[in-house]
């Protein structure tokens, strides 16, 4: 069996079906249909404010689903109790736009922090694993350094150690690139391919970053005007003639994404209770 026959024959990691999310009365995304399996890497995007970020809450379980289901690992997370939830999200993964490292801890123990806390794993094979992951990303030499002492790249590479450190089954990446210079936006960007590879798991980019995406994904998803505009691999979607998905892969000023963001119920009665005009 090849692996792309591999791929097609194996089980979804993460699945939404006829997904609706939102925050209170106000619907971000409808009807979201997505399949994602092992080996993967599918990078979710659009412009500012179309849904990304909330598709990775609804993904790790943050929010519940106005409509549809998501499973993750076979089960549907609207139906689990918190510690089972729990238990789900240790086999997940997650990059922080800001890396979120503990400015206090130096590279290391940012790496360990996950295993010291969720496993009983003894000293000595906990400092090789560590290490094995700083290797991975090029700064196992850098072990020792505080935060405040390696740059911003290094910094999102560290953060990738920590995610990987328990060698999840699904990574879900929240904006990766950005802030990046164009070196270390490469190496961040074979990484995941990379790591994806290694490790048999899924990877989930929530980006805009459209040349770095389109080079490694293996689905691009497009997001705006509240739903799915499209779905594929990169070579599908550069060759869409969609009006949406061409501004948003070209970067063009003019087209279909609107600039105001859109009224809502709960704005509308702020306005009132604040005496403004519509």
């Amino acid at each position: 069996m090849t692996s792309a026959e591999a791929l097609s024959s194996s089980a979804p990691i993460l699945r939404f079906a006829g997904v609706s999310l939102g925050y209170g009365d106000f619907t971000v995304l409808r009807g979201i249909t997505l399949d994602i399996k092992p080996g993967q890497v599918v990078a979710m995007m659009g412009g500012s404010g179309s849904g990304k970020t909330t598709l990775l809450r609804g993904a790790t379980g943050q929010i519940t689903a106005q409509s549809g289901t998501i499973h993750a690992f076979g089960e549907d997370l609207a139906k689990l109790p918190p510690g089972r939830l729990r238990e789900l999200r240790q086999r997940m993964g997650v990059l922080f736009q800001q890396g979120a490292l503990f400015t206090d801890l130096n590279v290391f123990e940012n790496v360990a922090f996950p295993l010291r806390e969720h496993t009983r794993m003894p000293e000595a094979q906990l400092v090789q694993t560590v290490l094995d992951k700083l290797d991975a990303v090029g700064l196992k030499a850098a072990a020792h350094l505080r935060i405040a002492e390696i740059s911003g790249g290094m910094a999102r590479r560290v953060a990738l150690a920590r995610a990987i450190v328990l060698e999840p089954e699904l990574i879900l990446y929240d904006e990766p690139f950005a802030g990046l210079d164009p070196i270390s936006l490469g190496i961040t960007a074979q990484l995941i391919r990379g790591l994806t590879d290694r490790l048999g798991c899924a990877s989930v980019l929530i980006t805009h970053d459209v040349q770095e995406s389109f080079a490694i994904a293996d689905q691009v998803c497009i997001v705006g005007q509240g739903r799915m505009l499209a779905s594929g691999t990169p070579q599908d979607l550069a060759a869409s003639e969609n009006e949406y998905i061409r501004q948003f892969i070209n970067g063009r000023p003019d087209g279909p994404i609107a600039f105001h963001y859109p009224a809502t119920p709960a704005f509308e009665r702020w306005l009132k209770q604040h005496g403004g005009q519509p």
